[in-house]
C-alpha cells in the first residue's frame, strides 16, 4: 500500500468505499424484504393462538365465569409464553417466503451477476436471526417462566372467587384442585334463585356436602367484596374420610353460605415457573429438561432461518411457494424431535447429555448437508446456468 502510486490508491479507496455502500444498502434491503413478511406471519399466528386461547378459557365453566379482564390477562400471558416458538417458526417461512419470491423474479440472479457473494446473503440472515434469537432468548429465560408464574397464580385465585350469580343450571364447577364443587339443577337466569342446589367442598381434615332445595343471592357482600348465597331448607353433610364416627349431620331452614370461602391448594412446584438461575444447580430430570429447551430456541431460531435459504432455492417458472410443502415437513419433524427429546429427559430415559442437544444437532447436519450438497433438496442434480442458486458457503 505504502509503493502504491496515488491515482491506484485513489481507486483502491473508491472501490472500497463503493463495495462498503452496496453492502449496506443490500443489508437494508434483504433485512426489510425479510422483516416485513416476518411481522405478517408473526402477527397471523398471534391473532390465531389468543383467538383459540380465549376459546380454550371459555370452553372450561369455572375460567367462563371470570372476569373479562383476566380472561384477557390469561390470554395476553399464555401469548407470550408462545412467543418462544411462534416467534423462530415466523422467521423460518418469513426468509423462505421472500427469498422464494427473489428468486422467482430473478433478483438473485442479477445480484450474482453484480459479483454479490453468496456469502454476503448469509451474513444479512444471520445477523437479523442473531438479533431475533437474542430476543428469543430473553423471552425464554425470563420472560417465559414469569409468565407462567403470573397464570397460575390468577387461575388459582379466580379459583377461590367465582362470580356464582353467573352459574347456569346443568354444569358442573368444579375449582382446577378438585376442592370444590356447585351443581345447580334448575335456575331461570343469572341472578335469580336456584333449585336443588348441590356443593361439595374440602375442608380441613373432612368433606362437606350440602344440598339445599333453593339458593338466591344475596345483595349485600362481605367485607373483602366476595357474594353470599341464602340456601332455603339446606342439609349439611360433614363427612370424616378417617373416623366416620364423626361425621355430622345438621338441617337448616335457612343457611348463609359463602361457596367461595374454601381457599384451594397453592400452586405446586412446577419447573416451567422456576427462575432459570434456579434450574442451573438442579439434578432433577424434569429441572435439566425444561432449562435444555429454554436454552434451546435461541439455537433453534439461528439454524431454521439459515435452514431457510437453502430450502427457497427454486428453479425457473417456480413459485414462491413452490417448496413451502417441504418445509413444513422439515419443521414438524423437527418440532416433534424436539418435543420427544424433552419428555425422554423429563422421564429419565435420556441422561443430562445429549440431553435434548441431538435434536438442534440433527438439524444442523440437515443445514449442513443442504449447504455442502444442495441437489439432495432438489428434484434435479443439475440446475439451470441461468439460475445459479445461492448458498451459504464460500463463493
Amino acid at each position: 500500500m505504502c509503493g502504491m502510486p496515488p491515482r491506484r490508491l485513489r481507486e483502491s479507496a473508491g472501490k472500497t468505499g463503493n463495495e462498503w455502500f452496496n453492502a449496506l444498502i443490500l443489508n437494508r434491503y434483504l433485512t426489510r424484504e425479510i422483516s416485513r413478511p416476518f411481522a405478517v406471519i408473526l402477527g397471523i399466528l398471534c391473532v390465531l393462538f389468543g383467538g383459540y386461547s380465549v376459546a380454550s378459557t371459555l370452553s372450561d365453566a369455572v375460567s367462563g365465569l371470570l372476569p373479562a379482564v383476566t380472561i384477557m390477562e390469561l390470554t395476553g400471558l399464555k401469548l407470550l409464553i408462545a412467543l418462544d416458538v411462534l416467534i423462530p417458526i415466523s422467521l423460518y417461512f418469513a426468509v423462505l417466503l421472500s427469498f422464494g419470491r427473489l428468486y422467482g423474479d430473478s433478483e438473485f440472479t442479477a445480484m450474482a451477476a453484480l459479483s454479490v457473494r453468496p456469502a454476503q446473503i448469509a451474513r444479512v440472515v444471520l445477523s437479523l436471526a442473531g438479533v431475533i434469537a437474542l430476543a428469543v432468548a430473553t423471552l425464554s429465560l425470563v420472560a417465559r417462566p414469569w409468565a407462567y408464574r403470573t397464570a397460575h397464580t390468577i387461575t388459582w385465585q379466580g379459583a377461590t372467587s367465582l362470580n356464582v350469580n353467573a352459574m347456569q343450571a346443568g354444569t358442573f364447577y368444579t375449582s382446577e384442585d378438585g376442592e370444590r364443587a356447585i351443581f345447580l339443577t334448575h335456575r331461570a337466569g343469572p341472578g335469580t334463585p336456584a333449585q336443588d342446589v348441590f356443593v361439595r367442598r374440602k375442608l380441613a381434615g373432612h368433606t362437606e356436602v350440602i344440598f339445599a332445595r333453593l339458593a338466591a343471592p344475596l345483595q349485600q357482600t362481605t367485607a373483602d367484596g366476595k357474594n353470599q348465597v341464602y340456601l332455603t331448607d339446606a342439609h349439611v353433610y360433614e363427612i370424616d374420610p378417617v373416623n366416620p364416627q364423626n361425621d355430622q349431620i345438621l338441617n337448616a331452614q335457612g343457611l348463609i353460605l359463602d361457596p367461595e370461602s374454601a381457599p384451594g391448594a397453592a400452586p405446586a412446584y412446577n419447573p416451567i415457573t422456576a427462575n432459570s438461575t434456579d434450574l442451573i444447580w438442579s439434578s432433577v430430570p424434569r429441572d435439566i429438561a425444561e432449562l435444555q429447551w429454554r436454552i434451546s430456541t435461541p439455537i433453534s431460531t439461528l439454524l431454521l432461518a439459515l435452514l431457510a435459504v437453502p430450502l427457497s432455492r427454486t428453479r425457473p417458472r417456480q413459485g414462491k411457494y413452490a417448496k413451502f410443502g417441504q418445509a413444513i415437513l422439515v419443521y414438524a419433524g423437527y418440532y416433534l424431535l424436539c418435543t420427544t427429546a424433552r419428555t425422554w429427559v423429563e422421564h429419565g430415559m435420556i441422561s443430562q447429555f445429549p440431553g435434548i442437544w441431538w435434536a438442534p444437532a440433527l438439524l444442523g447436519l440437515v443445514l449442513l448437508l443442504a449447504v455442502t450438497a444442495p441437489h439432495l433438496l432438489s428434484r434435479r442434480h443439475k440446475i439451470p446456468a441461468s439460475n445459479t442458486p445461492l448458498s451459504l458457503g464460500a463463493p
